[in-house]
């Protein structure tokens, strides 16, 4: 199966409602009957309406423009008729309204390099609007609209954990640009991890609500109209929606909007401190587990959060405040989506079998030791290479393992002999001409060292490897 990001226009229109049918002037007009959202399965039956009615304002299209520069043609320029140096794209979507001063979450891939991004609201009023946040790990962004002292009409961000599979959900959207669907089905799962750019913290809400191209940014919506996700893609042989869409839950977008609108620049996510992995069934049987459940930690991060908290290695992980955790992108999303201070209950299995309690602090990844980025030139191997100290912040900023640390890794390659010697952005640099790598300052003094031949170890996807170099 391939994951396909929805990438078609968002325009949402109000509901209407149709006039009673003309009545004989001699005959009484009857009262119309109050609606109310549903609130038995009977009532489902009857109609969606009212829960429409309240989600649907609150839902919007965006549309980003970005300018794609292309190399000039120089037959063109010879005779100096000035071809076109670029072309306009564009990307359209949804985007949902969370605050009433015009603050609108949706997704990062429906923005990301637009120079000019439009917000037309329900009743089809455009406004300019500014990028405060963009999270490309959660893939969602956060924009502003100015409309002075209006209010807005918005949707409830409900974080709460008390959505069950078989609940029942709506999808809000503008697939194809025939205006707005919504569509209706159930939590078909939750805490699935099956996100295409590969983030271990990512967990979303699986539905099988029809999301079809043009859902991305829209509302996922339970049946009191609050906001429970933002749909974000769907896994689908054709494209097309077959009923495994998924939504990022409101927790980690609550916590997205917080940020931006506190002034951040990017979502300081809470760190375990502790290198973990699924429980397996080989791995259950092994530790003297009747079934699979929870997550084993394998490594702890001196004197990091889980070290303070009394977490051993061997340890399973079986719940975070009462959430039963399944897997590593489950326990890192349960970790991720806290705020910074706040403390975390931990339900583990010893290694005796016994269980216990322990309390977590939610803290950032240390920064230790100092980034120290640094672009490398010079008659060396690393000529073009931009390297850095890896630390757990800066492992988490970069989505890799830092428990590969400490040391320096390489996190971009330009052009130089770097590129031409194989080099590749994660490797990390070990050793150079039999002396040992810990940090960039030790690097940058072996290469300014002149020498014509270079032996260099570096790490790559868990293996050492030994090359030799000639300059």
């Amino acid at each position: 199966m391939r994951a396909a990001r929805l990438l078609l226009p968002a325009l949402v229109l109000l509901a209407a409602c149709s006039d009673p049918a003309s009545q004989s002037a001699a005959q009484p007009a009857l009262a119309q009957p109050t609606r109310s959202p549903p609130e038995t399965a009977a009532d489902m039956k009857t109609s969606f309406a009212p829960v429409v009615k309240k989600a649907a304002p609150a839902v919007v299209n965006i549309s980003a423009r970005r300018l794609v520069r292309r190399q000039a043609d120089p037959f063109w320029d010879l005779f100096g008729m000035g071809a076109p140096r670029g072309r306009v794209e564009g990307s359209l979507g949804s985007g949902v309204i969370v605050r009433a001063d015009g603050v609108i979450i949706t997704n990062n891939h429906v923005v990301a390099g637009g120079q000019e991004i439009i917000v037309a609201l329900a009743d089809r009023r455009e406004f300019p609007a500014k990028l405060l946040l963009a999270d490309e790990r959660t893939d969602l962004a956060v924009l502003k609209i100015d409309l002075g002292e209006e209010r807005l009409p918005v949707l409830a961000i409900d974080d709460s954990t008390d959505a069950e599979v078989g609940d029942l959900v709506l999808a809000i959207g503008n697939p194809f640009g025939v205006g707005q669907t919504v569509t209706n089905g159930i939590i078909s799962a939750l805490n699935r991890t099956a996100d295409p750019s590969g983030d271990a913290a990512a967990s979303y809400i699986q539905t099988d609500a029809a999301i079809n191209p043009g859902n991305s940014g829209g509302a996922l919506v339970d049946m009191d109209g609050d906001l429970i996700g933002i749909n974000s893609f769907i896994v689908s042989r054709s494209g097309t929606s077959s009923g495994v869409g998924f939504a990022m839950p409101a927790a980690m977008v609550r916590r997205v909007v917080e940020t931006a609108v506190g002034g951040g620049q990017r979502v300081e996510r809470p760190w375990l401190g502790a290198r973990t992995q699924t429980v397996t069934s080989e791995i259950a049987r092994s530790i003297g587990m009747s079934a699979p459940q929870g997550v084993l930690v394998a490594d702890i991060w001196p004197g990091g959060a889980a070290a303070r908290a009394g977490l051993r290695q061997g340890d399973v992980i079986l719940s975070v405040d009462g959430q039963a955790v399944s897997d590593v992108g489950g326990l890192n999303y349960a970790v991720g989506t806290r705020r910074l201070g706040e403390t975390l209950r931990l339900e583990v299995r010893r290694e005796t079998g016994a269980t216990a309690n322990l309390n977590l602090r939610a803290e950032a990844p240390p920064a230790t030791p100092a980034r120290n980025e640094q672009l490398l030139s010079g008659r060396h191997p690393f000529d073009g290479a931009t390297v850095v100290n890896l630390s757990p912040a800066v492992a988490d900023e970069l989505g890799v393992d830092p428990f590969q640390g400490p040391g320096v890794m390489i996190v971009r390659v330009g052009r130089g002999f770097s590129l031409n010697a194989g080099l590749r952005p994660g490797d990390m640099i070990r050793a150079v001409n039999g002396r040992e790598i810990g940090n960039v300052r030790d690097l940058m003094a072996v290469a300014a060292a002149e020498a014509g031949a270079w032996q260099v170890t570096i790490e790559r996807n868990g293996q050492e490897v030994t090359a030799n170099f000639r300059l």
